[in-house]
């Protein structure tokens, strides 16, 4: 079976959608494409689905049932949001795969759900699915092939789980089995519901697990699973707790929104960014439970807007296959965890499609996003970041002084690209490895320090600070522009280097070097530069370290760095990113007393004699 090109989309509606032109009958369509995509990969009885691409550390038997679960989300989302007529051929494949899935005599069988294995990953994702599509598929099983699910999903009951979002997993399965009438344990319930409980930050945010673990999880699952447990509990649930579990929704995507650029781009940062627009899912998440802040026009624009900037930059490919990568295949931003299907948990971004045709979601003319009107800023105490966005070139920067996702002390790990550089954006990626957004001591052979732990010191207004290691940064912002503070506690005679944001481009960006500064710009002019304003030689020049197939937003890529010899105890550098290059009139200079006194490009000043007053905590994010 051949799927049909995603040329074939529907025609544009820009009077419903001024901004994206879509509709749901595009998200009908994506949808219809990535499942039609998968048949050629279907095992004979329809019970795994075993894609192109290296296989996770579970192995290929686990990663074939990944295929069936996250897909069979998706084919969920369209057989209820239809009504059932997406036509009998869609359900019966399904219902097959669950036949053959779940009988453990067949050559097909799934891998059993053991303590801490994938498999219970995936059995959340059929648990949700057969809710939403009960009508449709559960209520037309034969009791026979019931009981094997039930019997399958059973084991989960008492099991061993990681202590993270999988807490959630064991909620959505044991809830379904209530559902059903079959055993579970309703103290295994409420225990998961509890530990969500104890990584609560403030602010909407969660921590994935003991430490300061922030990320899209907290969008895609620990907001998002509440909800959905929510609806297959019904009344089981505790009222308050759901009430709860809304309000922390709601304060979330009042922050969520931020993210998104005016291209549609989610600020790049995190693990598992091969989920994509699986970013999209709290935003329906905030409207399938009525408790959104955002008009649902605004709702509808960003989220359109994220699934239509990914689609028009080939994901889904050819194929209609979702790869490991973010546009193209790039396996740099997977993990170990990451199979051939694993992309498909960005089914969730379909959730939408529960909401019926004339939920104002659908009906309403969209709205602009916030990124879209103003320059913005906004502080968030919790996870110790700053957004700062431009409207003139949709750009959203993130600003990270709180998220490195290591193990609670004593434990250590190794710096994770996508957790310890200084910066974000919806428009760049870090480097795989590389010297970008990153402040470092070199060993004499050249080795840069990391990051490692960050010790948030607070997140106010325009600022944000951190320190980690002999450093402290206390990081300004206004418009496209950074300035980052840093005071260094560094052994004598040694070198430092600095790295500002990689650009990549399917060309080799465009360089320019000078006295104490260096600039990189794309064929688009999206441009980056970095500017030393106080503690750095301005007699040496600057340098771009180039990078091939090392960025996830193109083939090659361009570093501004800075690096002298012997590090000053005081280094102040102004970061830039976006289409307005400015850096003349920028300058840094010292008072008596150690205050640090900037001044931006357009002439605003600011002083600097430390970390911001406020100290990281639930306390609600400033904005500007």
């Amino acid at each position: 079976m051949t799927a049909p090109p995603l040329a074939h989309l529907p025609s544009s509606d820009l009077l419903l959608s001024p901004l994206t032109g879509w509709t749901r009958a595009h998200w009908e369509a994506v949808a219809d494409r990535l499942l039609d995509g998968l048949v050629p990969f279907a095992s004979p009885g329809l019970a795994q689905y075993r894609l192109p691409g290296p296989p996770s550390h579970s192995g290929v038997w686990s990663d074939g049932l990944e295929g069936f679960a996250r897909s069979f989300l998706l084919a969920a989302f369209r057989i209820a949001g239809s009504g059932g007529r997406v036509g009998p051929a869609l359900i019966e494949r399904y219902a097959a795969g669950l036949d053959a899935g779940t009988d453990p005599r067949h050559p097909e069988h799934w891998p059993p759900i053991a303590d801490r294995s994938q498999p219970m990953v995936e059995a959340a994702s059929v648990a949700v699915a057969l809710h939403e599509s009960r009508a449709w598929l559960w209520d037309h099983l034969d009791d026979r092939v019931r009981g094997q699910v039930v019997a399958w999903l059973g084991d989960f009951v008492g099991a061993d789980v990681n202590d993270s979002n999988w807490r959630l997993f064991q909620v959505i399965v044991e809830e379904f089995l209530a559902s059903v009438g079959a055993p579970h344990r309703r103290d295994e319930i409420d225990a998961g519901l509890a530990r969500l409980d104890d990584w609560y930050r403030g602010g909407g945010w969660y921590t994935d697990g003991d430490g300061r673990k922030f990320d899209y999880y907290n969008a895609w699952a620990l907001h998002l699973y509440p909800v959905l447990w929510a609806r297959i509990a019904g009344p089981r649930a505790a009222p308050d707790i759901v009430a709860r579990h809304r309000a922390r929704l709601r304060e979330f995507l009042d922050t969520h929104q931020y993210f998104f650029g005016s291209d549609g781009a989610p600020v790049h940062q995190g693990r598992s960014l091969t989920y994509r627009f699986a970013t999209a899912a709290p935003l329906w998440a905030g409207a399938l439970a009525d408790v959104t802040p955002l008009p649902p026009g605004r709702t509808r624009r960003l989220a359109s807007g994220t699934l239509k900037h990914f689609v028009e930059r080939g994901a889904p490919d050819e194929r209609g296959l979702l790869t490991l990568g973010w546009y193209r295949p790039f396996l740099p931003v997977t993990q170990r965890y990451s199979g051939p299907a694993s992309p498909y948990w960005a089914s969730k971004a379909f959730l939408g499609l529960l909401l019926p045709e004339n939920h104002p979601v659908w009906t309403a003319t969209e709205e602009p996003g916030p990124v879209d009107t103003a320059d913005t800023v906004l502080a968030l105490p919790a996870p110790g970041w700053l957004l700062h966005s431009t409207a003139a070139d949709g750009v959203v920067r993130l600003v990270n002084h709180g998220s490195d996702r290591l193990p609670p002390p004593p434990a250590t790990a190794e710096d994770s690209p996508h957790y310890a550089r200084l910066a974000y954006s919806s428009a760049t990626a870090p480097e795989t490895p590389g010297p970008d957004n990153h402040l470092a001591l070199l060993a004499p052979d050249g080795t840069p320090s990391p990051r490692g732990r960050i010790q948030p010191l607070g997140a106010e207004g325009n600022r944000a600070a951190s320190r980690h290691g002999g450093i402290e940064t206390v990081s300004v912002v206004r418009g496209p522009w950074e300035i980052r503070v840093h005071r260094l506690d560094a052994p004598d005679n040694t070198a430092v280097r600095e790295g500002g944001w990689s650009i990549a481009d399917s060309e080799a960006p465009t360089t320019r070097t000078g006295p104490g500064s260096a600039l990189a710009r794309r064929t688009d002019g999206l441009t980056s530069a970095l500017v030393g304003l106080y503690g750095w030689d301005l007699d040496t020049h600057g340098t771009v370290v180039p990078g091939t197939d090392t960025n996830a937003t193109g083939r090659h890529s361009a570093t501004p760095c800075l690096q002298q010899p012997v590090a000053a105890p005081l280094l102040v550098t102004l970061v830039v990113l976006g289409v307005d290059p400015r850096v003349t009139g920028a300058s840094a200079d010292v008072t008596a007393d150690g205050t640090v006194v900037v001044v931006f490009p357009d002439g605003t000043r600011e002083e600097v004699s430390g970390a911001p007053a406020s100290p990281p905590g639930p306390a609600p994010g400033g904005r500007s």
